[in-house]
C-alpha cells in the first residue's frame, strides 16, 4: 500500500460518507478517478441508491477516464440491476487500474466484479484502508449477511445516567451544541428509532433540523399495541416525512387503520413476552431496506437492544448535572446478576461538545 493509494482512498471514503443516510438500500460508495497524478473525476452514491459512485465519477471524467486509476471504496457491482454493472462501465471507459478498499459480500457481486475487471485486462488491487471501509459499509454488510441494519444507540443523560427527572421532565439535559451534533448524526442514518414511551412522553418530530437537510430519515416508532396519540407531531407529519410503526400481531384493527390513513407504514413484528422482539424488529427493518438505524431510546428499547446484543455503536452525551435515583435511568432493567455478563464496548472517541462530553463506543471484537 503506497501513500498515494492511501491518500486517494481516504478521499474516496470521505466522498462515500456523503451518501450515508440517503442511498439505502444501496451502499454509500465513493469513487475517485486519477490520471497522471491529477483527479479527473469524483463521485458518490446519490439519493435513492443511484447513480452509483463509479458512474458519477466516469461521467465527470469523460474521455480522461481512459488510462486512469479508479479508487473505489467497495467492489464494483457486476450484476444487472436497475442500472448496468459498474464493473462494465469502468471497462467501457478504458480505466487501466482499479484500487478497491474491500470486496462486496452480496452474493450477486462477491468476487465477480473483480474477476470481470481482471478478465478485461484491468489490474486490481484490494485492501487499501479496508478497516475504515468495513466500518463505513457495515450497515450494508449487516443487511446482506444478517438481514438487519447497523444500530447506533444514542443516549443523552445526566452525570448519574438519568434521561429524565422522576416527574418525566427531560428538556433539556444537554446543551444546544450537543443537540445540533445529534441532528447531524441523524442525517447520516437511514432511520431514527424510538420506543412508544418516548413518543408519548416527548411528542418528538424525529427530523433533522437547522442543517439545510432536504432528505429526511425514516422515523421508526416501536409500539406493541399502537397505543400512540393520534394527535401528535408524528401523526400530523406522517404524510410528508416517512413514519414507520413497528407493532405487535395483535394490535387493534381500528388503530392500524387510523395510522395508515394518516400516512404511516405499518410493520407487524413478533413479540417476546410483553415486549416486541427486538431481533424481529430489526429483521423487518432490514427487509424494508434499511442499513443504518439511529436509536434514541427510551430506556426500555435501549435495554432490549443491549440484552440481545443488537447494538453496534454506542454514543453518549453526558451533561454536568445530577438528577438522582428517582430519575429515569437511560437503560432499563437488564436482569444481570454477574458483571461479566454485561454488554461491553470499546472506546473509540471522546470530545467536548459545548458544555457536555460526547463519548463513542463500538461493539467489542
Amino acid at each position: 500500500m503506497t501513500d498515494t493509494d492511501t491518500r486517494y482512498m481516504a478521499l474516496a471514503l470521505s466522498l462515500g460518507r456523503r451518501g450515508q443516510g440517503n442511498c439505502w438500500p444501496n451502499p454509500a460508495v465513493g469513487c475517485v478517478l486519477v490520471r497522471d497524478g491529477r483527479i479527473v473525476g469524483r463521485g458518490w452514491t446519490k439519493p435513492g441508491g443511484r447513480p452509483h459512485a463509479e458512474t458519477e465519477a466516469l461521467d465527470q471524467a469523460g474521455v480522461l477516464a481512459r488510462g486512469a486509476t479508479a479508487y473505489v471504496t467497495l467492489e464494483p457491482c457486476s450484476h444487472q440491476g436497475a442500472t448496468p454493472p459498474c464493473a462494465q462501465a469502468l471497462i467501457d471507459a478504458g480505466v487501466a487500474h482499479v484500487v478497491a478498499a474491500i470486496g462486496d459480500s452480496d452474493p450477486r457481486v462477491s468476487g465477480q466484479g473483480f474477476e470481470m475487471l481482471r478478465r478485461a485486462g484491468i489490474t486490481v488491487k484490494t485492501g487499501v484502508l479496508a478497516e475504515e471501509a468495513a466500518c463505513d459499509h457495515a450497515g450494508f454488510f449487516y443487511k446482506t449477511e444478517q438481514g438487519r441494519p447497523f444500530v447506533t444507540l444514542k443516549m443523552a443523560s445526566s452525570f448519574d445516567g438519568r434521561i429524565a427527572t422522576g416527574a418525566g421532565q427531560s428538556k433539556w439535559i444537554t446543551g444546544v451544541e450537543a443537540r445540533r451534533a445529534v441532528h447531524a448524526m441523524r442525517a447520516r442514518h437511514d432511520a431514527v428509532m424510538v420506543g412508544a414511551g418516548t413518543a408519548r412522553a416527548d411528542d418528538p418530530t424525529l427530523t433533522v433540523r437547522d442543517l439545510g437537510v432536504v432528505h429526511q430519515p425514516v422515523r421508526v416508532v416501536t409500539s406493541r399495541h399502537l397505543d400512540l396519540p393520534l394527535i401528535s407531531q408524528l401523526a400530523t407529519s406522517a404524510k410528508h416525512v416517512p413514519l414507520w410503526l413497528c407493532h405487535g400481531q395483535g394490535a387493534d384493527a381500528e388503530r392500524k387503520q387510523a395510522w395508515e390513513g394518516l400516512g404511516a407504514r405499518l410493520l407487524p413484528c413478533a413479540s417476546r413476552g410483553v415486549q416486541l422482539d427486538a431481533h424481529d424488529i430489526l429483521q423487518q427493518l432490514g427487509k424494508a431496506g434499511l442499513t443504518r438505524v439511529f436509536c434514541e431510546g427510551g430506556s426500555a428499547l435501549a435495554a432490549s437492544l443491549l440484552a440481545f446484543d443488537l447494538v453496534d455503536e454506542l454514543i453518549g452525551f453526558t451533561a454536568g448535572l445530577g438528577i438522582g435515583a428517582e430519575g429515569l435511568p437511560s437503560i432499563g432493567a437488564l436482569g444481570l446478576e454477574r458483571l461479566e455478563a454485561a454488554p461491553r464496548f470499546d472506546l473509540i472517541e471522546t470530545a467536548a461538545v459545548g458544555g457536555d462530553v460526547m463519548h463513542r463506543w463500538r461493539r467489542s471484537s
